[in-house]
């Protein structure tokens, strides 16, 4: 599956949990953004600058943190968020 298609379906997922994916010019060459709480909302924060490649990882690890069980999944997006899966999940409010 090309890249644009995998991010376009794991903001999609994102997007059903509540969680905001913004694109925002950071100023690390290390980390491409990730998962954080603002003003008490669920967030993603990809670099802008990110390849579509490093735009995937990020959204992925991002959402392989939280439970994405009650969602329904391409096969393709489960396997990517299996790769990144770290086993601790976070419980997020219903959106």
């Amino acid at each position: 599956m090309k890249p644009d298609v995998l991010l376009e379906l794991l903001e999609s997922a994102a997007d059903q949990l509540g969680i905001r994916v913004s694109y925002e010019a950071l100023q690390t060459a290390v980390v491409h953004g990730g998962l954080c709480k603002v003003k008490g909302q669920y967030r993603i924060i990809v670099d802008k600058r990110a390849t579509s490649e490093e735009r995937v990882t990020t959204v992925a690890t991002a959402l392989a943190k939280v439970d994405t069980s009650a969602l329904e999944l391409p096969a393709k997006v489960r396997e990517v968020l299996r790769t990144y899966d770290t086993s601790a999940k976070y419980r997020l409010p219903a959106a």
